[in-house]
Order: C-alpha cells, then sequence, then structure tokens
C-alpha cells in the first residue's frame, strides 16, 4: 500500500531526526557544561523577552533578543498559569479514571451504546533547561477497560520531545516532534484534549474525530531562526504529518492523509514590543480515499503582525494574504486550481492565576480524515483558572467547518466538528490530585459512516492522579 510505504519512510526520516538531535544534544551537554561564558535560551512562544533596546546589539541579553512571533513559531500557548510553569524537573506519576460515555462505538452501532470504562495511565516528562538549551522528553502509554464491550479494550502510546538549542549568539535550532497510537474519542491531538490553542500560520488538521477507530498520528516541526540585527530575524521550518487508521473496517468513511510543509519568515521588531514580517509557505497536502489519490499543493505569501507588550504575559497576533492551490484529483476528474484569501488571528494572555487564549483561522489544510485538503474555518479557545491554592478550572473548546476542494467531483459532502470541555482539579497534599471532567463532542458529516450514524458523544470522568518531582542537578 503507497500510504504504507510513505509510513515507513517518515518513521526513518523520524529515526534518523531523533538520531541527530540525540548527537546534536550530547554536543550541547558538553558545550553546557564547560567552563565558557554561556549564551541564553532562546524565547519561547507566550514568553516575553522584549525590552527597551540597547545602544549595542549583544543578542546574549534578554533586551536585544527578540522573541519569535506566533505566526511562525510552529509553537501554542502554554494552559498553565505562571505559578505553575516549571522547568529542570523530572515529573512522573500515574492515574486512575473511571469514565461514563454515552457512545462508545460510534458508526458501528445503528444506536448509541454506552458503557463505564476505567483507564490506568503511567506518564513521565523530563525538562531539562541549562543557559543554551531546553529539552522536553515525554511518554505517557495508557490502557482501557470497557465494562461491557470488553472488545474495545485498549493500549494507548502517547510521545514526544521538544528541542530548542542556540547554535550561536545568533542562531537557534528547534525540533518537536509528537506520536500518538489511540482509539479513544476523547485523546485526540485537540482542543478537547489538554485546551492547547495555536497561532501559527500553518497547523495540520486533526479536526475530524471518529468515535471508535483505531488510529496512529505524528507530527513533526523542525526549524531554524537568526536574529542578524538588532530588530531583524529571520526562519525556516519544516513541518510533516501522518494520520493512519489501520482498520478500514472501524473508520468507514474516513481516508488516511499526510502533509509536508515549508515556511520561510522575515520578522522586524518594531520598538519594544511590537513585531511585524512577511511569510512565504509551501503545502503539499494527500489523501488517500477508496481509489486512488488526492494531492493538494499550496502557495501563500502572508504578511503579519504580533504585539508583545514586555510589562505583562500578553500576545496578540494578524496574519492575512492570498494563497494559491493546486489539487490533482483521482484518475478521471479534472484538477482544480484557485486563489482565495488566508488569514487569522490569536490572543494569549497569562498571568499568576490566571491563563487565557483564543484563536481564529481560515486556510487551506489537510483533510484530516476527510477525501481530500479542505478549506477550513477554525477556532479555539482556552481558559484556566487557579481558583484556590489547590483548586484549579479550565474550560477548552474547539470549532472547525471543513469544506472539501472538490467535493462536488468527489461525491463527497462538506461537514463541521464542535468539541467542548470543563474540569475542575483539587490537589490532595503534593502529590495527589482528584479531577472531575465532562467533554461532548458534536460532528456533522453526513457521508461518513463511522460518524453520521451516531455524531454525538458526551464523557462524564472522575480520575484519580499521583505524581512527583524531582529536581534535576540541584
Amino acid at each position: 500500500m503507497k500510504f504504507s510505504s510513505a509510513i515507513r519512510s517518515e518513521l526513518i526520516r523520524s529515526t534518523r531526526l531523533l538520531f541527530g538531535l540525540t548527537l546534536l544534544l550530547s554536543t550541547a551537554w558538553a558545550q553546557t557544561n564547560g567552563t565558557g561564558q554561556q549564551q541564553a535560551v532562546p524565547a519561547l512562544v507566550g514568553v516575553d523577552n522584549s525590552a527597551a533596546a540597547a545602544e549595542t546589539y549583544n543578542p546574549d541579553t534578554s533586551d536585544d533578543r527578540m522573541m519569535t512571533p506566533p505566526p511562525v513559531s510552529g509553537q501554542t500557548y502554554p494552559v498553565a498559569s505562571g505559578s505553575q510553569e516549571r522547568s529542570n524537573y523530572l515529573n512522573a506519576g500515574l492515574s486512575f479514571t473511571s469514565a461514563y460515555t454515552d457512545n462508545v462505538l460510534g458508526g458501528a452501532s445503528a444506536h448509541p451504546l454506552s458503557d463505564i470504562t476505567y483507564s490506568v495511565a503511567p506518564f513521565v516528562t523530563l525538562d531539562e533547561t541549562t543557559t543554551r538549551m531546553r529539552l522536553v522528553l515525554g511518554y505517557a502509554p495508557g490502557f482501557t477497560f470497557y465494562q461491557k464491550t470488553d472488545s474495545r479494550n485498549e493500549a494507548d502510546h502517547n510521545a514526544s520531545i521538544e528541542f530548542d538549542y542556540r547554535l550561536s549568539p545568533h542562531v537557534t535550532f528547534s525540533a518537536h516532534d509528537g506520536f500518538q497510537k489511540s482509539s479513544n474519542v476523547f485523546s485526540q491531538p485537540a482542543a478537547l484534549q489538554d485546551g492547547t490553542v495555536s497561532g501559527a500560520v500553518q497547523v495540520p488538521n486533526f479536526s475530524v474525530i471518529s468515535p471508535a477507530a483505531d488510529r496512529l498520528s505524528n507530527l513533526g516541526n523542525v526549524g531554524v531562526n537568526y536574529q542578524f540585527a538588532l530588530n531583524d530575524m529571520i526562519g525556516a521550518s519544516g513541518t510533516f504529518s501522518n494520520l493512519h487508521y489501520p482498520d478500514q473496517t472501524q473508520a468507514a468513511g474516513l481516508a488516511d492523509s499526510s502533509s509536508q510543509a515549508g515556511l520561510a519568515f522575515y520578522a522586524h521588531r518594531v520598538g519594544r514590543q511590537q513585531y511585524v514580517g512577511v511569510t512565504y509557505s509551501f503545502q503539499r497536502l494527500l489523501s488517500y480515499p477508496t481509489i486512488g489519490r488526492n494531492e493538494t499543493q499550496t502557495h501563500a505569501a502572508l504578511l503579519f503582525y504580533t504585539f508583545a507588550p514586555s510589562s505583562s504575559k500578553l500576545s496578540i497576533s494578524f496574519f492575512g494574504g492570498p494563497q494559491y492551490s493546486d489539487t490533482t484529483l483521482p484518475a478521471g476528474l479534472m484538477a482544480l486550481k484557485s486563489w482565495t484569501g488566508s488569514g487569522g488571528t490569536s490572543v494569549g494572555w497569562q498571568a499568576k492565576l490566571t491563563s487565557f487564549a483564543v484563536s481564529y483561522s481560515h486556510i487551506i489544510s489537510s483533510g484530516g480524515g476527510l477525501g481530500g485538503a479542505v478549506n477550513q474555518d477554525s477556532g479555539a479557545l482556552s481558559v484556566g483558572q487557579q481558583l484556590t491554592k489547590t483548586l484549579r478550572a479550565l474550560v477548552s473548546g474547539g470549532y472547525a467547518q471543513n469544506n472539501i476542494i472538490g467535493s462536488a467531483q468527489l461525491g463527497v459532502s462538506n461537514g463541521h466538528s464542535i468539541s467542548g470541555s470543563a474540569s475542575l482539579e483539587q490537589m490532595i497534599g503534593q502529590h495527589f490530585a482528584v479531577n472531575l471532567g465532562y467533554s461532548r463532542v458534536h460532528q456533522s458529516y453526513s457521508g461518513i459512516r463511522a460518524i453520521s450514524s451516531n455524531p454525538d458523544t458526551n464523557r462524564e470522568s472522575i480520575s484519580i492522579s499521583y505524581q512527583f518531582s524531582r529536581p534535576l542537578g540541584r
């Protein structure tokens, strides 16, 4: 199968990337523990590093270092409040969750089937920051058991790596990769999962949610930024994603997909707190319907603006410009070419007790399980509040309208997804926590049998978790 070959190719590429990162990390460790003067860690999204411009350009000072604006950074806004930020720690733990779900089989059943599940989920995270490098490694397997439909018992895997390193006083390298295996609708890589919000101009589409299908997904990003003057920066990045359904009988109407994208940008800092710039982006979006292959290539030239005042943890961004698409449909169907407008906005705010992020975008994106690339309107919202010293609340949600390019020729229908969740977490002592949560997913995709029969899913859950943290190098 062509897609299987593509998956093997991407896995080999990811293995090489991780091997290269290991070598680079070894070099970074050696340099960090040397006797020479070290450089400051690069700016990250949601962390403000801008201040009054110095008379002499010195990228080692926070006054001179530029942040990478959210539209081109490829990062998400953090959901933890300022009081919860922590680095140089080894975090590990275990959670037990019991949940009631009113639709565990989705379109595989003529009527919604409810069940109670029990889950065990260990996790471990290594977060290390030095003067030149930041490394975050995470792994979280999960085991879910169904009370009645035990044929749906599953084992999940979530693995991620984030690596940022200052190659020189002027150049910053970053690489991020995340892999997920799951068949649980509430383990999707979306705002429903953890409340993350992105302000990037390129975001792979994972908005189509199959309640009961085994799913493999992978998302990776590699980039480099070069601040060549006091207020000027250039950069480039590459992104790839894969979505694969191993058992097509569980995912009737859904299609495997993959994407590769490249981006180059120029950013100029205006004063101490504003950034303007231009970016060029390219995407190759592939979908593998039942017959043939659907490929869309896009080119976009976008202007962006970011306002990030040094006096607060606030960031506001806009981007917009023309986007061209060239779509090749399966054999016998006419190719499609068109110009369209692309744009979006995002706002992120982080205080000591409160976090807030919201975004909206209108872009051409990957199909995310549909039969081809889509013109997508999407939005995400996340609000976190530390109510007391030990009690925290989080509300998040997402919306996506997916209009398939060439839907009339393909004979498929468009649709939308809406998801939302709310949770309360009460800490008990330093290591234990109790979490109460509610989540809901509503979808409208009439041509997808795995979803259309039973488009709504509700879930109520209670979990008890234990975690501990060990400082590194202290």
